[in-house]
């Protein structure tokens, strides 16, 4: 059984980018694999920026990571890149902590100007940490999501968008199995 990590990089408790992170989760957990979401702003602040790995919430995250055969990346945007508490935990990986892993990239943000924060940013930070495989990645505006009972929702027209690259990622685990 394939184990998954979504690993959403958003400060927000009402989280657009959360949002599309449980919908891969959801969506994932649909066959049958172990999917986890590790929400990076719930781990403690002072260890996490401190790169305390012997914390144990740090510690239990870094674990949930190495032990993923896939990792889905689950951004923001901000001044045209991905976040920095993305980056904070991207940090405190080993040089190699995507080896032998399939990676998708997503991203959410207001304008798709800064569409290229996946190609120019994220993308080439999974590749340097040693990701065997970077699936087709989605940018998803906030035009895409829908505000329900206090909390973002994909839009019909946007679930099949998403659905499309998460088909890839699935491939890709298979073809790695």
């Amino acid at each position: 059984m394939s184990h998954v990590l979504v690993i959403s990089g958003s400060p927000s408790a009402t989280s657009k980018t959360e949002a599309i992170g449980d919908h891969v989760a959801r969506r994932l957990a649909d066959y049958e694999w172990h999917v986890g979401h590790l929400r990076v702003r719930t781990l403690p602040a002072a260890p996490l920026l401190n790169a305390d790995a012997t914390h144990p919430a740090i510690a239990e995250a870094l674990e949930q990571v190495a032990r993923a055969d896939g990792i889905v990346l689950a951004t923001p945007t901000y001044k045209a890149s991905f976040s920095g508490l993305l980056k904070t935990f991207l940090d405190l990986l080993p040089q190699y902590g995507f080896q032998q892993k399939a990676v998708l990239p997503l991203a959410t943000g207001g304008s798709i100007a800064h569409l290229l924060v996946l190609d120019y940013a994220l993308r080439p930070v999974a590749h340097a940490l040693g990701a065997r495989h970077v699936v087709q990645s989605l940018f998803l505006l906030d035009e895409h999501l829908a505000w329900q009972e206090g909390r973002p929702h994909l839009l019909p027209e946007s679930t099949r968008l998403l659905d499309d690259v998460i088909e890839q990622f699935r491939k890709s685990l298979i073809s790695a199995s």
